[in-house]
C-alpha cells in the first residue's frame, strides 16, 4: 500500500499541509492567522469536500494547538490508514546538513542553533516538527532543507572576502529556496532535457525571491547568501545592502541590533519602499507613484541579477519563471524581459498574455519559461525516499 506522507510547512502565522497517498494528494490547506485571528481552509481532492472555518482562539494559539485541530480532519479523510512520515520544510541546515535528515534529538538540538541565520523561518519550521512530534509520534519526521540544494557551489560562489577562520565556522553563502530550484530541475530533466543540459537561470519570484544559475542540474551561484536577506528585494527584506548602511544605522542612528534585525527583514523591500503593501498585486493596482517605482527596483535587480547570473554560467539558454510572482504576474515578466534582445532574448507578448509555459518569442536565443513550482512534492519524495532506507 502506497505510504501516507504529510507534508508541512510552517511559518511564523500558519502552517501550510499538504496529504498524500503516494504520489495521490488527498487534501490540501492552511491554518492562517496563528496566535492572533486563526482560520483553517482545506480542500479534499479525494471527495471534493471543503472546509472554510474560523478556528476558536485555543485551538489556533500555537502550531501544536492547530495540528491537534486539524487531527480529526485527517482522520476522517485517512479512514483506517495513518500517517507514515511527516515531511517538513527547514529553511536552514547549515554546514552540516546538505541532504534529507531523519530527524532526531540531537538534530533538532543542531537545528535550533541555526535560528540565528534565518529568523523568520527557522524557530517557526522547528515548532511545526516539534508539533508533529507530539500529534504522530509513529510517524517518521524528515527535514528538508532549502540550503541543501546550493551546498556544491564553487568556493568563489561560497565565501566572503573575511578571515578564513569566519568561513571555516559557517559564515558562506548559503543560498535558499533549494527545494523549489530543486522540483524546477526535475521538472526539466524529465520533460525538457535539452534545457536542464544547458546553462539555465530560475527566478524564484514572490514575497520571498530570489534566482540561481544551474548547470546539469547544480547550483553555480544564487543572489542570496548567509541569510535570506541578500540579492533581490522582496515583500518586505531588503535584498542587496551595503554593510555599510548596518554600520551607519548602529552607530549614528543609534539602533539596537534588534531593531536594524526587524527594519531589515520585516518593514523593508516593496512594503518599505513604497510605504503601501508587500503584496505585488496590491502595488501593480495602485496608481501612487511610490508603487510604480518600487515596482521598477524590484524589476531593475532582477535584471541586474539576470547579467550577473548568465556571466557566472558564461552564457545563458532558458530563464525560467516561478514563484507567485513569476507563475502569475504578466506585467513583470513582460518587464524583466523588455529591450533584451542585446542578449538574444526575445517573449511573445501574446504568449505571456496567455500564461504560456514557453512565452519565447521566434528566434530567441534564449528561451523563455513559465513553470509552477511545488515545494510540496519535492518533500513528499524525499520523505517517502527515506522511509524506504
Amino acid at each position: 500500500m502506497a505510504p501516507v506522507i504529510l507534508v508541512l510547512n510552517s511559518g511564523s502565522s500558519s502552517i501550510k499541509f499538504t496529504l498524500y497517498a503516494g504520489t495521490q494528494v488527498l487534501l490540501r490547506g492552511q491554518v492562517s492567522g496563528l496566535g492572533a485571528e486563526p482560520h483553517l481552509t482545506l480542500k479534499s481532492h479525494v471527495s471534493g469536500e471543503a472546509v472554510d472555518r474560523a478556528l476558536n482562539r485555543e485551538e489556533g494559539e500555537t502550531h501544536a494547538a492547530a495540528l491537534s485541530a486539524l487531527l480529526p480532519l485527517l482522520e476522517a479523510e485517512l479512514g483506517r490508514r495513518h500517517v507514515d512520515a511527516v515531511g517538513h520544510r527547514v529553511v536552514h541546515g547549515g554546514i552540516t546538513y546538505s541532504a534529507p535528515l531523519r530527524i532526531t534529538e540531537n538534530a533538532l538540538y543542531k537545528l535550533r542553533s541555526l535560528i540565528p541565520l534565518a529568523p523568520l523561518h527557522q524557530p517557526h519550521n522547528l515548532a511545526g516538527v516539534e508539533a508533529a512530534r507530539a500529534a504522530f509520534p509513529k510517524a517518521l519526521q524528515v527535514a528538508c532543507f532549502d540550503t541543501a540544494f546550493h551546498r556544491k557551489h564553487p568556493w568563489v560562489n561560497d565565501t566572503f572576502a573575511l578571515p578564513r577562520s569566519y568561513y571555516d565556522e559557517g559564515v558562506r553563502r548559503y543560498g535558499f529556496h533549494g527545494l523549489s530550484y530543486e522540483f524546477i530541475c526535475s521538472h526539466l530533466r524529465e520533460r525538457m532535457p535539452e534545457a536542464y543540459a544547458g546553462r539555465v537561470v530560475v527566478a524564484h519570484l514572490g514575497n520571498g525571491a530570489s534566482m540561481c544559475a544551474i548547470r546539469d542540474g547544480q547550483s553555480i551561484g544564487s543572489t542570496m547568501g548567509f541569510t535570506a536577506l541578500d540579492g533581490l528585494p522582496m515583500g518586505t527584506r531588503c535584498g542587496q545592502l551595503d554593510p555599510g548602511v548596518v554600520l551607519y544605522l548602529l552607530t549614528t542612528k543609534g539602533m539596537t541590533a534588534e531593531e536594524v534585525s526587524d527594519l531589515l527583514y520585516k518593514n523593508a523591500g516593496l512594503k518599505g519602499l513604497s510605504g503601501i503593501s508587500q503584496d505585488m498585486r496590491t502595488l501593480s493596482e495602485s496608481d501612487d507613484p511610490r508603487a510604480a517605482e518600487a515596482i521598477e527596483y524590484f524589476v531593475f535587480r532582477i535584471r541586474r541579477e539576470l547579467g550577473a547570473m548568465a556571466a557566472v554560467l558564461g552564457g545563458l539558454d532558458t530563464i525560467v519563471f516561478t514563484g507567485g510572482i513569476g507563475e502569475n504576474s504578466i506585467p513583470i515578466r513582460e518587464k524583466v524581459c523588455d529591450d533584451l534582445d542585446w542578449l538574444g532574448l526575445k517573449i511573445d507578448r501574446d504568449r505571456n498574455e496567455a500564461q504560456e509555459q514557453d512565452i519565447s518569442a521566434p528566434g530567441s536565443a534564449i528561451r523563455v519559461l513559465v513553470i509552477p513550482t511545488n515545494e510540496e512534492e519535492m518533500i513528499r519524495r524525499h520523505t517517502e525516499a527515506l522511509l524506504q532506507v
